[in-house]
């Protein structure tokens, strides 16, 4: 089996994180999965949804986003339909449930930090992609909180977070799939984890007939390696031990 990239079975694309890419944004990173490239801003917010009010609790949320663009023919902005996708939505609240899973909010006290995924150009892996940079626009959003005092980083994050999608590709499993790969793949799967290694969010799909728990044990063995380079990558562009 050769992957149309060239690449091993267990070998990523090219990964490269570009912290502060946005001036005004308290926290930013701009991305890049090989040629899936996302821009994650960090937004801070002295308030919290009206539901959370009193509660003593902060709240994390994300939006997310394609530019027309972004793929081979231009689609239409959903704001020029007036609604979003079903798709769009659950990206974003996969987004949101992933970086709630590593954030205390207590002690992020009564506000809200919202991660906006704007994807610029995509080539499979969009929403993997946007957890693991927003994980660093999000750390340096709490970064500069704690430099004016606000919250302590060391307190509000609880660990490290990071996504990658995996797949069976002409019956191999695969890292890190691109567009080729899945629109091809026998089976998709997306892992979110944790630096610790737990479990935020497995979504896996088989295309035609189901996998079996071989191969879904591959896929994962796959992810754990893959997720632990990823937060290496992290804790290197953020300087952290």
């Amino acid at each position: 089996m050769k992957r149309p990239s060239g690449r091993t079975p267990e070998q990523m694309r090219e990964i490269s994180f570009e912290r502060g890419f946005s001036k005004h944004a308290e926290g930013s990173c701009l991305v890049k999965f090989g040629d899936t490239h996302v821009l994650c801003t960090a937004s801070l917010e002295e308030r919290v949804p009206g539901w959370m009010r009193n509660t003593g609790k902060g709240w994390v949320t994300a939006e997310y986003g394609m530019l027309p663009r972004a793929t081979g023919d231009r689609m239409r902005r959903e704001a020029a339909s007036g609604k979003q996708g079903g798709r769009t939505q659950e990206i974003q609240r996969l987004i949101g449930r992933s970086m709630r899973a590593i954030v205390d909010l207590e002690a992020l006290g009564e506000r809200q930090i919202t991660i906006d995924c704007d994807v610029i150009q995509a080539d499979g892996g969009t929403r993997t992609a946007a957890i693991t940079g927003g994980f660093v626009a999000l750390y340096d959003c709490l970064d500069w909180m704690h430099s004016r005092q606000m919250a302590s980083k060391t307190r509000v994050i609880k660990d490290h977070i990071a996504a990658i999608s995996c797949g069976i590709y002409e019956g191999e499993a695969v890292t890190d799939l691109d567009y080729a790969e899945d629109s091809n793949a026998e089976t998709d799967a997306n892992f979110v984890m944790t630096g610790s290694g737990g479990i935020v969010e497995i979504q896996g799909t088989a295309e035609g007939a189901p996998f079996s728990r071989e191969e879904f044990d591959k896929l994962y063995n796959h992810a754990d390696n893959a997720i632990q380079q990823l937060v290496a990558m992290q804790k290197q562009v953020l300087g952290i031990e």
